[in-house]
């Protein structure tokens, strides 16, 4: 059986050549025919540089350089699109996903399982992190059509199958936590601790987190649109009902002219609601914008693979 195991890079050089070592040991250890599929998302380091001595030296490793960086997203979809393996592992190179689990992986594959997932437990997080995410997915899982659960990430064995299915969604506004949900298929998930990273910083800043969680919360439901809807309802019916009640009034006791700061503050909350309204409709209308354009997910500027597949062209250009 052949093993892919996929790995999405970024201004990794401090530890690439680590990284390799450890994942090449391991998989001699276990004895299984491999390949690495590196993808280097637009690194502005000599990621490339190594990676095409890597190549040079250990001919089961193939790698793939963007134009420009195109986000994580886009560099899973490549390595899945290169990956020939009867299973995939996708991992990060930062050596946080440690290649000594991709043997249980293995074991768990063989009794049947199509996707088996490592689950890092937050041990060691700071707490408010750690709340903040267990806040964020008990929120999405009451709104997303899929279920997402709290510390899995992309450290992951899929069958064949599954990579095939998941190459089959051409989507372009891509949430590959969501789409490894929503494909299904037989699936079984273990813990581990969590592992320092050895170099370097996380390219993850608090923006980006914040805005793929909005990526999460839009990709796989139109819930926030019908929360839109029924809000402008309700504030429809707030409005007739205090209308009807300053008639009322106003027959009763005489017309009464309203103080100036109720209407201010009416105006300035109805025109804060509209805006969010509009927002959320935006997001929908945005993602549908880079959907009918159709343009590729990545572009490919540098590659030591032969044949590279192209199942919507022109999707790469290659420099060889």
């Amino acid at each position: 059986m052949l093993i892919s195991i996929v790995v999405p890079c970024f201004d990794e050089e401090e530890i690439l050549e680590r990284f390799h070592v450890r994942v090449t040991d391991e998989m001699a250890r276990l004895g299984h025919e491999f390949q690495l599929v590196y993808v280097d998302d637009g690194s502005g380091d000599a990621t490339l540089e190594i990676l095409e001595r890597l190549a040079a030296a250990d001919p089961r490793a193939r790698y793939l350089s963007f134009s420009r960086n195109f986000g994580k997203e886009a560099a899973m979809l490549a390595g899945l699109q290169h990956a020939e393996g009867d299973a995939v592992v996708i991992m990060d190179a930062d050596l946080q996903h440690p290649p000594e689990l991709i043997g249980r992986m293995l074991e768990e594959h063989a009794g049947g399982h199509d996707q088996v997932i490592a689950r890092r437990t937050r041990k060691g997080d700071r707490v408010t992190r750690t709340v903040a995410a267990r806040a964020y997915y008990w929120l999405i899982n009451r709104l997303v059509d899929v279920e997402l659960v709290d510390g899995v990430g992309d450290f992951r064995l899929l069958s064949r199958r599954t990579v095939d299915a998941l190459l089959g969604l051409t989507e372009y506004n891509r949430f590959s936590k969501g789409l490894f949900s929503w494909v299904g298929f037989r699936t079984t998930t273990f813990s581990y601790e969590n592992a320092t990273r050895e170099q370097g910083r996380s390219a993850w800043t608090f923006g980006k987190l914040l805005n793929y969680g909005l990526d999460g919360l839009l990709s796989f439901n139109n819930k926030p649109l019908r929360a839109a809807l029924h809000l402008g309802l309700l504030l429809l019916s707030v409005a007739l009902a205090y209308a009807a009640w300053i008639v009322g009034v106003a027959m009763v006791r005489g017309v009464d002219t309203p103080g100036y700061v109720t209407l201010l503050v009416v105006v300035t909350a109805l025109a804060g609601v509209q805006m969010v309204m509009v927002g959320v409709v935006g997001e929908y209308v945005g993602r549908i914008y880079y959907e009918v354009k159709r343009r590729p997910h990545f572009l490919v500027k540098a590659s030591n693979i032969a044949t590279p597949q192209q199942p919507h062209p022109p999707q790469e250009l290659v420099r060889r």
